[in-house]
């Protein structure tokens, strides 16, 4: 099993920056791909970044603007955040899946983001 949770959530002003933790533990995560999603209200889950062995994924409306990283030991996730916009407010939430994996099979609790305009 692997448990992730986030922190670093908050209210910012447009054209602010925040940065997202997100702590994994668990089995071996050196197996395990790690992204953020995120949903906001009356909207589906999203994802916004994603972080692969060799390469990362970023979603269109978020390229330029945000950076997944993800340290040395592998076990804290980051996404930070700059030049954020109202249409960023969202529950952000850290996901992991098995690499190799369609699917992500572990989620942590989410942390609210808004974006004052």
């Amino acid at each position: 099993q692997v448990q992730l949770v986030e922190s670093g959530g908050g209210w910012v002003e447009t054209g602010g920056s925040l940065r997202l933790s997100c702590a994994a533990s668990g089995r071996t995560l050196g197996n395990y791909v790690l992204g953020w999603f995120r949903q906001a209200p009356g909207k589906e889950r999203n994802i916004v970044a994603a972080r692969y062995a060799t390469s990362t994924y970023y979603a269109d409306s978020v390229k330029g603007r945000f950076t997944i990283s993800r340290d040395r030991s592998g076990n804290t996730l980051y996404l930070q955040m700059n030049n954020m916009k109202p249409e960023d407010t969202a529950v952000y939430y850290c996901a992991a899946k098995f690499r190799g994996n369609n699917a992500w099979e572990h989620w942590g609790q989410g942390t609210q983001v808004t974006v004052s305009s």
